[in-house]
């Protein structure tokens, strides 16, 4: 299950959560309330990905069925239910920042992609694990990640090998834009960051994240008719107003409205 507590943070079942993290980012999403996200895991590690055995009770369930056709429709619809659990972080219009510590495997790999900031701590490693277990990758790595690090050589190498990479070589090749001492340092660092972001306006905030979503994947021509379409409805925003204002007044103190 998806649980909220009274601070607001949404907490998820190991091993359910590739299951129900769309609710929980669909529900976010529609929080005026909640200006940026952050993702993080407790216990010894940030995550260990997809649980297998969960797999291989969805396996025996699809060897009784006889037809091949049949069996594929099953397979299919599980894929497409991972797929969208990592593609709703992309979805929400809130910045997510995901804050890795120690191991961050498989699944992990799919979901710190599709974030929007990726920190981590000194002792973090990363690992597409897919091709160990017989299987490629199918939730968004092969997908995300050679355009996160922008190296296709690199990414081919990880998803091939299935070596681990350090923290060190995720920060140089910017998988993580920055490394911290420690988790409490980690998660301070991230908060800090979020609070900033927080206190910006929602509504360019949010837009600047959809319109670096579309131009990552159109041509640079689209991406700007993009944010033509987009900024001929917010340049009659209020927040403008309020920001042109606080810089005239030099007012630091400006609070947007809800979004």
């Amino acid at each position: 299950m998806c649980h909220k507590n009274t601070n607001g943070r949404f907490f998820l079942e190991n091993n359910n959560w590739l299951r129900e993290i769309k609710q929980c980012f669909d529900e976010i999403n529609e929080d005026e309330n909640c200006r940026a996200v952050i993702i993080s895991g407790e216990g010894k590690m940030f995550t260990a990905g997809i649980d297998l055995s969960d797999f291989i009770v969805t396996a025996q369930k699809v060897a009784e069925k006889d037809d091949v056709a049949r069996k594929a429709k099953v397979f299919h619809k599980i894929i497409e239910t991972y797929q969208s659990s990592m593609t709703s972080l992309e979805l929400c219009k809130k910045p997510i920042l995901a804050a890795i510590h120690s191991a961050c495997i498989g699944g992990g790999v799919d979901l710190i992609t599709a974030a929007d900031i990726r920190y981590c701590t000194k002792d973090a490693w990363f690992q597409v694990k897919e091709v160990e277990v017989g299987l490629a990758a199918d939730v968004g790595t092969l997908q995300r990640l050679p355009k996160v690090i922008g190296s296709d050589s690199l990414a081919r190498e990880l998803c091939y090998t299935a070596r681990k990479m350090n923290a060190d070589e995720a920060l140089t090749c910017g998988l993580v834009s920055r490394v911290f001492g420690s988790y409490s340092e980690l998660i301070e660092g991230a908060l800090n960051v979020a609070e900033d972001i927080a206190k910006k306006s929602p509504v360019a905030v949010q837009t600047t994240k959809a319109n670096l979503i579309y131009s990552r994947d159109h041509t640079v021509q689209e991406g700007l008719d993009h944010i033509k379409l987009w900024n001929q409805l917010n340049l009659q925003s209020e927040d403008l107003t309020q920001a042109a204002m606080g810089i005239m007044t030099k007012d630091e103190n400006i609070k947007f409205s809800k979004l």
